[in-house]
């Protein structure tokens, strides 16, 4: 049996003031490396047989800090990569929600059903992450691998893991989940 433990990427100043990161490729802040810490701090006791992580800069950056302080080796997956939030990329989420109002409330209420302006909609990105879990599957066949993504590549990885539908990606709270959680990877996520 293969389970995920599956990690947010710590903070990036992009965060703390507010923005839509997407694909940006931001660094992480301090409050993220400490957060990676933290998390590195509570899994040193975890048996860990592979560390795997998406492209983007704050998120190699997590990774390594995990991988060398769990004495690992980081993998970067394309596929892993962040939502491309298109035209909202670099934008404070309130002028999101100020010059779009409909499609802003339409994201928050019904993710499934929009793609951010000349971005990738959620169903694009599961099937993606999707793929990358078969890939990761036949790879590691048990024990525990980790991966390190960003949000809300996080919740929607979560919603497959848990074949969830999309439709419930916002009914928890992104800034009250834990920074990783153990799941069991599905025998038809791995096998599809």
């Amino acid at each position: 049996m293969l389970k995920v433990l599956l990690i947010r990427t710590g903070a990036t100043e992009y965060d703390s003031q507010g923005r839509v990161q997407g694909t940006l490729d931001v660094p992480l802040s301090e409050d993220g490396r400490q957060q990676v810490e933290m998390v590195a701090e509570e899994l040193s006791d975890h048996s860990i047989d592979a560390l795997y992580a998406g492209p983007c800069r704050a998120t190699k950056q997590s990774a390594d800090l995990l991988a060398q302080q769990l004495q690992l080796k980081a993998k970067t997956v394309d596929d892993l990569s962040n939502l491309n939030h298109g035209l909202w990329q670099g934008m404070l989420i309130e002028d999101v929600k100020s010059k779009q109002p409909k499609v802003y409330r339409q994201w928050q209420e019904h993710p499934e059903n929009v793609c951010p302006p000349e971005g990738e909609s959620l169903q694009v990105v599961r099937e993606r992450l999707q793929q990358a879990l078969t890939k990761i599957a036949k790879k590691q066949k048990s024990g525990v691998i980790a991966i390190v993504v960003p949000e809300p590549v996080t919740s929607v990885m979560r919603n497959v893991l848990r074949d969830d539908d999309l439709g419930d990606l916002w009914h928890a709270d992104c800034n009250q989940l834990p920074s990783w959680e153990l799941i069991e990877m599905p025998a038809k996520v791995g096998n599809p």
